[in-house]
C-alpha cells in the first residue's frame, strides 16, 4: 500500500547499471499463480503469455476473469514503466470484450499505449490464442501516483 492508501498492483525493481532497461517488472502473486511469462516490456508495449491450463472455468474454457486479470496486469505494467522511479500506477477503469475462448495451449497478451500522460495512461490489450485468433480485447486506464 502506498502513502495515498491505494494498493499498488505492480511495482518495478531496479536493474544493474549495465542493463539497457533500468527496471524490471516484479510479478505479483496472482500473476505467478496464473503462470504469466513476460516476453517484452516498455511503456509503449508489453507482451506476455499465460497458459490456459490452470486458468479454466468449470466448462473447460479459459476463464473470462483470467483474461481480464491478464489484460489488467499487462496494461498496469506498462503504466508503471511509464511512471518511472518513485512512482507507480493504480487502475481507474478496465473494460473487456470476450470474442471466443480457448481450451488449451498458451494465450498471448499485447498491451499497446493509447495515451501516456503525466497522470493518466490508457492501454489497449489484445489476447490471442496459439493460432493468433482474437480471444479478448480490453482497455485499461491507470492513474500515476507517488509510490
Amino acid at each position: 500500500m502506498n502513502e495515498s492508501g491505494c494498493t499498488v498492483a505492480h511495482e518495478t525493481e531496479p536493474r544493474e547499471a549495465e542493463s539497457e532497461e533500468p527496471w524490471r517488472i516484479v510479478l505479483g502473486e496472482l500473476d505467478t499463480k496464473m503462470g504469466v511469462t513476460i516476453l517484452e516490456q516498455s511503456a509503449q508495449r508489453v507482451v506476455a503469455t499465460m497458459p490456459v491450463e490452470g486458468n479454466r472455468q468449470s466448462f473447460g474454457l479459459l476463464h473470462g476473469g483470467a483474461s481480464v486479470a491478464f489484460a489488467e496486469a499487462l496494461g498496469s505494467w506498462a503504466a508503471v514503466i511509464h511512471a518511472g522511479p518513485g512512482r507507480s500506477a493504480v487502475g481507474l477503469d478496465i473494460n473487456a470484450t470476450h470474442h471466443r475462448s480457448a481450451r488449451s495451449g498458451l494465450v498471448t497478451g499485447v498491451a499497446e499505449a493509447i495515451s501516456l500522460g503525466r497522470r493518466v495512461t490508457s492501454h489497449a490489450v489484445t489476447v490471442t490464442d496459439d493460432q493468433g485468433r482474437l480471444l479478448c480485447t480490453a482497455r485499461i486506464t491507470n492513474l500515476i501516483v507517488d509510490a
